[in-house]
């Protein structure tokens, strides 16, 4: 009795246990549709002939629009190769520590976005991309972002970043404001458009809140303080040997823009999504980075015209610069079981049209050259296309967890918490005690 007791228990856990693996499936999956008419954007589930090879694609994405032009190149994919079925998941915020948990374990998604990361984070565990008939068509400046000392290409990127100072070209116009081309021009147009607009124009915009935009303006002006004029800093800070007491010039310019009313006075309490109503509205005049709100302001008022520009120079002989590299990107996962898929899928994604797509929608430079694109700011790209592009500072120079530290004591020094040379003894700290865990 007792055994065919335990019999059927082991039976009903079993049934159990079934029925809750189907049930489940990961929060913010999307599948691609073979049809791309589906609202989820997902493939058919598997016809009675076979079982689909289902890929997994992560990515950084956070635009909808953006994220529908991928899904929907994803359904002309498995028109082509029905047999395949494509699931997206669009982390947002929570990317990075999804796939740090991921890496830890060594299960990472068949096709991943490397986000500025593809060398120095990801690097092991990317297949070698060097051989797709793609690779020999990288832009120069995107080549040396994504392939090693050996060679290897880790990633397709689909989106070349561009990052300098996005401005309000009728606020320029209408001050008779030419293009700024060293820091110097730049804040004397700060105090143009402070002075004529009687205040009512902020020439910076920054949030205390989304401290990203600190921590931005810190990483692209580290650029030209330290890496990009002839002599510089870059083999020390790559050596562990920066005297971090040159951060504090850098710092002391972030709180001169403060104390001389060029940044919106509210910054301490402004979040990201007051900028592009303010924008709209001519209050804003310069924000460092890329134009990515540009449809938001054009929501409020189409006439807007939005420019974007280098990154002014900030060492005397020195040129404009943009900061750049991977935006969005496409890796396959070496040890992935479906590997020659996922480079299938890669290549399909780099065909001319598609990237032409990924261009017009993301509004950057695409990773590959001649790629046909036409939207409000390929003017801009073209007419500075000879422009250099150095990767983030950040990226390349700090450890793992200071971009962290430099929005957060970037927003502490605006709030009035700390020196400019307390914030370079903060960078020190950090920096060795990161570099060294």
């Amino acid at each position: 009795m007792r055994k065919t007791f335990l019999s059927i228990m082991a039976v009903m856990l079993l049934l159990a246990a079934a029925l809750l693996g189907c049930s489940q499936r990961p929060s913010g999956a999307t599948d691609a549709p073979a049809d791309g008419k589906a609202a989820s954007g997902g493939s058919q589930p598997a016809a009675a002939g076979g079982d689909k090879t289902k890929l997994t694609v992560y990515s950084t994405m956070t635009d909808s629009s953006n994220q529908d032009v991928m899904k929907q190149i994803a359904a002309d994919f498995t028109k082509e190769n029905p047999n395949l079925q494509i699931e997206f998941q669009f982390p947002g915020s929570e990317y990075e520590n999804i796939l740090k948990v991921k890496m830890a374990a060594n299960d990472l998604p068949d096709v991943f976005d490397t986000h500025g990361w593809a060398i120095i984070r990801y690097g092991k565990y990317l297949a070698d991309l060097k051989d797709e008939p793609w690779a020999a068509q990288q832009t120069d400046t995107i080549k040396p972002v994504v392939t090693d000392k050996d060679g290897k290409v880790h990633a397709l990127v689909m989106s070349e970043a561009k990052d300098g100072i996005s401005y309000n070209a009728d606020i320029l116009q209408k001050h008779n404001i030419e293009v700024p081309k060293t820091f110097e021009e730049l804040v004397a147009a700060a105090e143009k458009i402070k002075t004529e607009s009687k205040g009512e124009t902020s020439p910076f915009f920054m949030s205390g809140i989304d401290n990203s935009m600190i921590g931005g303006f810190l990483d692209l002006h580290a650029t030209a303080f330290f890496i990009s004029p002839k002599q510089n800093d870059a083999q020390s800070l790559i050596d562990g040997k920066f005297d971090w007491n040159k951060w504090t010039p850098l710092a002391q310019t972030l709180l001169d823009l403060q104390s001389k009313g060029y940044i919106n006075k509210d910054v301490l309490t402004a979040k990201r999504s007051d900028m592009p109503q303010r924008f709209a509205q001519g209050k804003v005049a310069f924000v460092t980075g890329s134009p990515s709100f540009a449809d938001e302001v054009h929501k409020i008022n189409p006439n807007v015209k939005i420019g974007i520009m280098p990154l002014p120079s900030v060492v005397p002989g020195d040129e404009p610069t943009f900061t750049g590299g991977e935006r969005y990107t496409m890796a396959a996962w070496k040890d992935g079981k479906h590997l020659a898929e996922a480079k299938k899928l890669i290549a399909f994604f780099a065909k001319p049209e598609n990237m032409s797509k990924i261009a017009n929608a993301t509004k950057l430079p695409s990773g590959l050259k001649n790629i046909e694109s036409k939207h409000e700011f390929s003017e801009f790209y073209a007419k500075y296309s000879n422009i250099r592009v150095f990767p983030y500072f950040d990226r390349v120079y700090l450890p793992n967890g200071m971009w962290d530290v430099m929005c957060k004591t970037g927003t502490a020094l605006l709030g009035g918490n700390i020196t400019p040379a307390q914030f370079s003894e903060k960078m020190k700290q950090e920096f060795e005690r990161l570099r060294n865990k």
